[in-house]
């Protein structure tokens, strides 16, 4: 069945028939119906189904990108995943909160059993029988998680993290009625929470994705009657853009990659590599021979070679992975733009060879040895590993060169802090 993709029974799911307003210039514009879904639902599936057949619409628009609707159809193939691509930029990130993401949402589907995304795939089904057209409404969910990384601070991504965990391990959990979830007062309260938690997060999945749903539902009400089937969390806010349309912004706006920012982990990093180079000139400057150069030297090579291949270690990782660590992360260390990680995480991929499949399969993992038992986790553990005991060894080689080289009594300087602060 063909699909559009829109990126350049009333029950209590479903919102009042919104008669479209504003200046068309290809014709009348016509009403929009908005159903409001769970996305865990058994019962969101039948009303989907139920407001398809009760309302006969001539286009059913799905809370789906192409990307998320070949997840759910299984369409994805098992081509090998540009692992350096991966684990430059900062990608690895936005692949692992996405992961995430799906993970609890998986794993509260599978206690209701509900598979997530039901209800969209009843809705495409649904449409094909009744001989509607279906248009994929939603933003491409890469560029969805990369705005939401980005736009977050390192407070935000602590707190959201801090909320999350507790859902992902199964603790702390409260009983969440479903059934009840998609009505209007508990989404309201729930979103309004979401809000608290992590205001930048809500701006960029919810309100700018009801920003952008809205104007692609308004362009296909020129086309037809339209059945929207959207989450819950959306529905108070894209009723409101159809019903002033005039205040939906351009949906270019919403679709660009976030730009490049000074962030707490580049300011970060830059004051590491200034500690390093000062580290470095005072050795030179206070050096009596070029003996305890190379003995400052080798402490380096040995520390932060030796902690990050350990980390290798403790990720299970190849043996060739962990000899990488070792030889490159004297040199890592001194240059901000490069990580042991990226090396060590190439030589894991070039053992192991993940492919799309691992990464779909990921989100399967019921536990911590599923998880390790999947290429393209194994691949991302050992890369991160390696960093943190590349990042402990640069410390550790600071504290041992100044101590070793008499440059500065690091547990004199800590005293010190310790009685001024």
């Amino acid at each position: 069945m063909d699909l559009e993709t829109n990126s350049d029974v009333k029950g209590p799911a479903c919102s009042p028939v919104i008669p479209v307003t504003g200046n068309s210039t290809t014709g009348e514009l016509h009403e929009v119906v908005i159903v409001g879904t769970a996305h865990v639902s058994e019962k969101s599936i039948q009303e989907v189904t139920a407001a398809i057949g009760a309302n006969k619409p001539d286009i059913v628009a799905v809370e789906l990108c192409p990307a998320r609707y070949r997840a759910l159809t299984g369409q994805e193939g098992a081509e090998e995943v540009k692992i350096s691509d991966l684990l430059s930029g900062g990608k690895i990130y936005f692949v692992l909160v996405q992961w995430f993401l799906a993970y609890i949402q998986k794993k509260i589907g599978s206690e209701l059993g509900v598979k997530p995304g039901s209800e969209m795939l009843a809705a495409i089904e649904a449409a094909r029988k009744s001989g509607a057209r279906v248009a994929l409404v939603d933003r491409d969910v890469g560029i969805t998680i990369q705005r939401f990384w980005s736009a977050m601070g390192i407070v935000d991504k602590i707190r959201l993290m801090a909320a999350m965990v507790p859902v992902a391990v199964g603790s702390g959990e409260e009983y969440l009625d479903i059934d009840n979830i998609t009505q209007e007062d508990v989404v309201s309260q729930m979103i309004s929470e979401f809000r608290k938690v992590s205001p930048s997060a809500a701006q960029v999945l919810v309100d700018e994705r009801d920003a952008y749903i809205a104007r692609n539902l308004y362009q296909l009400s020129k086309e037809g009657k339209v059945l929207a089937v959207v989450g819950a969390g959306h529905r108070g806010g894209i009723s409101k853009y159809l019903a002033h349309p005039e205040s939906i912004p351009e949906i270019e706006d919403l679709k660009t990659k976030p730009k490049k920012r000074i962030t707490f982990s580049k300011v970060f990093g830059a004051a590491v590599t200034l500690l390093i180079i000062l580290t470095f000139i005072l050795l030179i400057l206070s050096a009596g021979s070029s003996q305890k150069i190379l003995l400052a030297l080798g402490i380096w090579f040995i520390v932060t070679g030796g902690l990050s291949a350990f980390g290798v270690v403790l990720a299970r990782g190849h043996p060739l992975s962990a000899m990488t660590a070792l030889g490159v992360a004297w040199m890592t260390t001194l240059n901000p733009l490069v990580a042991a990680g990226w090396f060590a995480g190439m030589v894991e991929a070039w053992k192991l060879k993940p492919t799309v499949s691992d990464l779909r399969a990921l989100a399967q993992a019921e536990s911590f040895d599923d998880m390790m038992k999947n290429r393209f986790f194994k691949v991302i553990l050992v890369a991160a590993m390696a960093n943190l005991g590349a990042m402990a060894g640069t410390f550790v080689g600071i504290y041992l060169i100044w101590q070793r080289m008499g440059l500065i009594n690091p547990t004199e300087m800590m005293s010190n802090l310790m009685r001024m602060l």
